[in-house]
């Protein structure tokens, strides 16, 4: 029994204690000073739909908004941790928080960083700032051989699989990728009648397992791809290569959270472990990559095609460019995710010390396309960690185009970063199959969120590039990004990433 249905039942067994008592001594009556109004915050917590927490744990679940209400005084000493158990600062996560609830996303007292410890980073003003007259930022994704180009976001949601996540966290995450107009990744779980059900515009993933696209024996289905890559909905096509949190491994689905209706969608058999393989079947070198890339283009109606990787050898990928010159054939993007990206299940192993950190892959990547002179056609992704509009800054002066976010647009939903992801019992609903928590999760105020914290944040970042004295996001260049790395040195990103052709 859950703790709301023990609630329930607790409060009526109280009632009907005290109704028989009185009947005998009246005096029994004065109790209903104590248990009434407990008993209505109890019921109010249960019909109000703002605080999934609330919801699914009436009376308890206020202990934590109790906290957050005193938080500056006494939360501030306690360390945080993001899904992977690692520090992240309470700055961000409050701001993340703010942005979704549309309330004032300022902070008083300055800076709330050591600005003369190792790792602070800034952008370069200008006096001659900008107006700002257009928040809006598109990009263009889609090559030559793209019939079916996308007008995409800056700033999009990242690949989180029905599945890792609750049917409720994907309604209420399309649903505000349709109200801020901006793109949402399927995850390589494959395309759920939740993605599709409110008409937000898709990034369909293909992983290992080609959930989705499967043959009874696991391989790639052409038929079954084509049939679901035509759907207005997909506005692109990501084939996963690998992933920051577990580059190398394959996705984990745990047997707790596989019920009859995912293992439908992805082909499999329910209330089972779901291990991707650690590596394609469809094609087993460089020039097989990019022929598969043509396979999908041409299957789905030439619709923009990419891969997504988290980098490991610095070969392989400069493999990838040789193939593209030799074959003719180029993705219409790359995604490029870091060692420390993640917000599912992965072997701590994998997901501390395995995968280069997005800056680092990011600079890569760039420089060995530009060399290549393959950039021009081939847009570039960049996701782990994306938080705020200046990580949006940070990633574009690298050379990326666009992002993706998708720690950030958990919280957006109500993730409380209870770090029961990969347990399916995820107190507010976000990454769990239960249906009972998943239920406390309210889809029409959490799409609200979720638009709101990518509009808000979308807008701090063309205002610090205007605060720059650019006019758009094209100028910004690894010069305008500065890095403490001592107390006594600063460098510029131009410095620590200098542009080069490949290691």
């Amino acid at each position: 029994m859950k703790v709301r249905e023990i609630f329930i039942t607790s409060s009526i067994l109280v009632l009907v204690i005290i109704g028989g008592i009185s009947i005998v001594w009246k005096p029994i009556l004065w109790s209903l000073i104590f248990f009434g109004p407990l008993i209505l915050l109890g019921y109010s917590d249960i019909f109000q739909t703002k605080h999934t927490l609330k919801k699914n744990f009436p009376l308890i679940g206020n202990f934590r908004y109790m906290l957050e209400k005193i938080r500056p005084e006494i939360m501030q000493y306690f360390v945080e941790t993001d899904t992977q158990g690692r520090p992240i600062s309470r700055m961000f996560r409050a701001l993340i928080y703010q942005r979704a609830k549309n309330v004032t996303d300022t902070a008083p007292f300055g800076t709330q960083m050591d600005v003369y410890g190792a790792g602070y980073e800034w952008m370069d003003h200008s006096v001659y700032a900008k107006e700002i007259k257009e928040t809006d930022v598109r990009v263009l994704v889609g090559g030559k051989d793209c019939k079916q180009p996308y007008l995409a976001s800056i700033l999009n949601i990242s690949a989180m699989s029905f599945g890792a996540l609750s049917e409720n966290a994907v309604l209420a995450m399309n649903k505000g990728a349709k109200i801020g107009g901006f793109a949402h990744n399927t995850g390589e779980g494959g395309i759920s009648p939740y993605h599709k059900k409110h008409g937000g515009d898709l990034i369909w993933q293909v992983g290992t397992g080609y959930f989705g696209c499967r043959t009874e024996s696991g391989n790639f289905c052409p038929d079954t791809f084509q049939k679901n890559s035509i759907i207005d909905a997909v506005k692109m096509i990501e084939i996963k290569l690998s992933q920051g949190a577990k580059p190398g491994h394959g996705g984990i689905l745990p047997a707790s959270k596989n019920t009859e209706e995912i293992a439908a969608i992805r082909h499999v058999k329910p209330f089972t472990d779901v291990n991707s393989p650690p590596r394609h079947t469809a094609f087993n070198d460089a020039e097989g990559l990019m022929h598969f890339i043509k396979q999908l283009r041409d299957l789905s109606g030439g619709k923009p095609i990419g891969f997504k990787l988290c980098v490991g050898k610095k070969q392989e990928f400069i493999d990838f460019c040789s193939a593209m010159v030799a074959t003719g054939i180029k993705p219409d993007f790359i995604t490029v995710d870091g060692g420390e990206g993640g917000t599912g299940a992965a072997p701590v192993e994998f997901s501390n010390s395995l995968g280069m950190p997005l800056r680092d892959g990011l600079a890569f990547v760039i420089d060995t396309l530009n060399a290549f002179g393959l950039k021009e056609e081939i847009k570039v992704i960049a996701s782990g960690k994306i938080l705020t509009g200046f990580h949006i800054v940070r990633a574009i002066a690298l050379g990326a185009d666009l992002c993706n976010s998708a720690r950030a647009m958990m919280m957006a939903v109500g993730c409380i970063q209870a770090l029961q992801c990969n347990t399916n019992t995820c107190p507010v609903g976000v990454a769990t199959q239960n249906k009972s928590l998943m239920k406390g999760l309210n889809v029409e105020n959490k799409s609200q969120r979720v638009a709101n914290f990518h509009r808000k944040t979308v807008a701090a970042f063309t205002e610090l590039i205007a605060a720059a004295g650019l006019n758009n996001p094209n100028e910004l260049e690894r010069k305008h990004i500065n890095r403490r790395v001592s107390m006594t040195t600063v460098l510029k990103y131009s410095e620590i990433y200098p542009e080069k052709a490949m290691n």
